[in-house]
């Protein structure tokens, strides 16, 4: 493959669009999310981290506007706007923080935008848990702990992933516009040249990084199937299922689990339209001396615990 144009440093938003932003906020504050601004026509939700925004929503009908993702430098904006087809002009941002922009469309009609110089936020006050693990029994040697009931505290965005019918070419598409490099493929049991599933990170080179940062999925359809957002502990997600499954227990899909590819302990909801999200924590970390690894669909697709996905989950492809 030729050399990637740019190289993303992280995904920074998911920009959507819903009639009703007061129902949006709810659902996004319960979710563990924290209202950064908010105009007559758009909501700005942050996370604990400084990243000034990390979910958008425009009103308006129900849509998956675009994923967003962070440039490395303004340069990277330039050379990504003058080589990529079909690539905007670099964009002055007309939205809390600043900075700029180029939006592009990939390769299943997805808005993307990349970005830089969005100023950040002071990072948020969390709680943090000491555990007194098996093999070390006295980390928290005459402490109590005690979790109130409250949404999960949200992290950051972690990852996006896209549903396809063309898994192949949505890889291609996104390793030369955005750079990422792969982690670990999935092909059909009976034929080791179909690719069913994909997992891709970003190029950190030396340095660790989250298992995947975009993951491309076979599906009939194309859309987005879920978007990902890290959270503090195992404790602080399970606080977060409790707390939004006695207020939203009809938007529950799919956890708590653990996956196998990616290894993270996971819990998927659905907002008010639909647009599945993610609760995960304790990812695998990976670096450019990782190597990359082929699964059959059978091992790979799989919970290590809890149950299996089910085809609602299979079958989400937002737009």
């Amino acid at each position: 493959m030729n050399e990637p144009i740019i190289r993303i440093r992280d995904i920074a938003w998911i920009r959507l669009r819903s009639p009703d932003l007061d129902k949006q906020e709810e659902f996004l504050g319960d979710f563990g999310l924290v209202r950064a601004e908010r105009t007559a026509d758009r909501l700005y939700m942050r996370a604990a981290d400084p990243s000034r925004h990390v979910h958008i929503t425009e009103k308006g009908d129900p849509a998956v506007v675009s994923i967003a993702f962070w440039a490395r430098s303004e340069d990277d904006l330039k050379t990504l706007s003058r080589e990529a087809s079909g690539a905007s002009d670099v964009e002055t941002l007309n939205e809390p923080g600043g900075g700029k922009r180029v939006r592009l469309t990939e390769y299943n009609g997805m808005g993307i935008e990349v970005v830089h110089g969005v100023a950040p936020l002071a990072a948020l006050p969390i709680e943090r848990h000491i555990l007194n693990a098996g093999y070390d029994k006295q980390a928290r040697a005459g402490e109590f702990l005690r979790v109130g009931s409250r949404p999960s505290q949200v992290k950051h965005i972690g990852h996006a992933v896209i549903s396809t019918p063309e898994v192949v070419k949505s890889v291609e598409w996104a390793r030369r516009h955005l750079g990422i490099v792969r982690s670990d493929d999935v092909h059909l049991d009976d034929d080791p040249d179909e690719l069913f599933a994909s997992f891709n990170r970003v190029d950190g080179g030396d340095d660790f990084v989250d298992h995947h940062v975009m993951m491309f999925g076979r599906h009939a359809t194309s859309g987005l199937n879920h978007v990902s957002f890290e959270v503090q502990d195992f404790d602080d997600l399970a606080t977060g299922h409790d707390y939004l499954k006695a207020r939203h227990l009809d938007r529950h899909l799919w956890g708590i689990g653990r996956h196998t590819l990616g290894s993270q302990i996971f819990d998927y909801w659905q907002d008010p339209y639909g647009r599945l999200h993610e609760h995960w924590t304790d990812s695998d970390v990976l670096n450019n001396a990782s190597g990359y690894r082929r699964h059959k669909r059978s091992a790979g697709m799989r919970s290590q615990w809890g149950t299996q996905a089910p085809q609602a989950f299979r079958d989400a492809a937002s737009r």
